[in-house]
This record gives structure tokens, C-alpha cells and sequence, in this order.
């Protein structure tokens, strides 16, 4: 199946969405936005999309998500841009701070 060919205004409102659902700290809306976004073809950029992903899955105490949004970046051949980075070092501090030194992915 092709990509789709929509305005670049529908993948600003899914970036739009996403950074909302980060800073509201609501991972799960994030996480659905993001797939939703892959289901319909829609290309996630690195500098909105997966860094407002992982934002949100280190508000929501989701590293292991956060990790599962790198490594998907990795796959789709996306560079981590410092955002990002910060987000998953805050996300892995949040883990550590809770008694458990084990990550799992």
C-alpha cells in the first residue's frame, strides 16, 4: 500500500495532539495518536511526533515504552534528536529513583 497523500496540516494536528497529550502526561491518547498515525500511512517525525511520544511515556513512568519508541525510530532509520535523549535519560533517572535497577525492554 502507497502512503497516503494528505496536507502536511494532518500530520501538524496528529504533532499538535501528541505534544498535548505530553504535557498533560496522558502516554496512552500519545501512544494511540502515534499508531493511529502509522495505520494510516502517515510518516511520525522525529522532532514532534516520536519526542512527544517518548515525552509522554516518561511523564506516564513508561520507560519501557519510551525505549519500544527508540527502538522504532531506529527501525524507521530516524537519528534521536537531543529532546528525545532527554526525555528517555529522565525517563531511566525516574526508573532508578524507584528502587528497581533492572530495564527490561
Amino acid at each position: 500500500m502507497g502512503k497516503a497523500k494528505l496536507e502536511p496540516d494532518v500530520i501538524f494536528s496528529y504533532n499538535a495532539g501528541i505534544s498535548a497529550c505530553a504535557k498533560g502526561e496522558q502516554w496512552q491518547p500519545a501512544l494511540a495518536l502515534l499508531s493511529e498515525m502509522w495505520e494510516v500511512k502517515l510518516e511520525p517525525d522525529v522532532i514532534f511526533s516520536y519526542s512527544a511520544g517518548i515525552s509522554a511515556c516518561e511523564k506516564g513512568e513508561q520507560w519501557q515504552r519510551a525505549l519500544a519508541l527508540l527502538s522504532k525510530m531506529w527501525e524507521v532509520k530516524l537519528e534521536p534528536n537531543p529532546s528525545s535523549a532527554t526525555a528517555l535519560g529522565s525517563a531511566r533517572a525516574r526508573r532508578a529513583s524507584s528502587g528497581s535497577r533492572r530495564w527490561r525492554c
